[in-house]
Parts: structure tokens; sequence; C-alpha cells
């Protein structure tokens, strides 16, 4: 591996770059909370080899919107159940604006 694929896997939204304790850190939140939302199924962090968590940037921006809801009062279950209906929104209205410049054309 090369430093410019290294670089490249930084970049990338996706790359577990993250372990938990850094996680819980640069969201201002305990690990608890990170296990909590893991549970409820809105993040599944991939694992190290050595089984530990690892989170990617878009799972911390996910992670953060529900941090969001839950320091406004919002049950942690339904926090989640919320930043999942959102995301699915979201996709729906991507997949829609799509289809709409596809028929345009």
């Amino acid at each position: 591996m090369t430093a410019d694929d290294s670089f490249r896997r930084l970049e990338d939204d996706d790359y577990p770059a993250y372990t938990m304790g850094r996680a819980a850190e640069m969201l201002g939140t305990t690990q608890g909370f990170l296990r909590a939302i893991g549970e409820a199924r809105l993040i599944t962090p991939l694992r190290s080899p050595g089984g530990h968590r690892r989170y990617s940037r878009y799972q911390l921006r996910i992670a953060a919107r529900a941090r969001e809801l839950v320091d406004g009062g919002t049950p942690i279950d339904a926090a989640c159940r919320i930043v999942i209906l959102e995301d699915q929104l979201e996709e729906a209205e991507r997949i829609n604006a799509e289809h709409h410049r596809t028929a345009r054309h």
C-alpha cells in the first residue's frame, strides 16, 4: 500500500478510521451512547481484526444527529428511528429527483 492509498482511505467517508474511544471523544459523548445506538441498529460499526469497534465519518455524522435529538429530550430509541426515517426520506427524495431529471431528457 502506498502513502497515496492511505490518504485516499482517510478521505473516504465510509472508511472505519476511528476507534470507539476517539469517536466518543469527537462527538462529546460516551462509549455507552455509541453502544446504545449500535444496539438500536442505527449504525453498525465495523470490527478491527482484534474485535474492536471502528467508526467511519459517515457513521459519526449519523451518531451526531442522534445525539442532538437525545440532548433535546428524545428517548434514544425514538431518536434512532427518527434518524433512520430522515435518511430514508433523503434517499427517496434523491431517487425522485434523479427520476425527474432522467424523464426530462
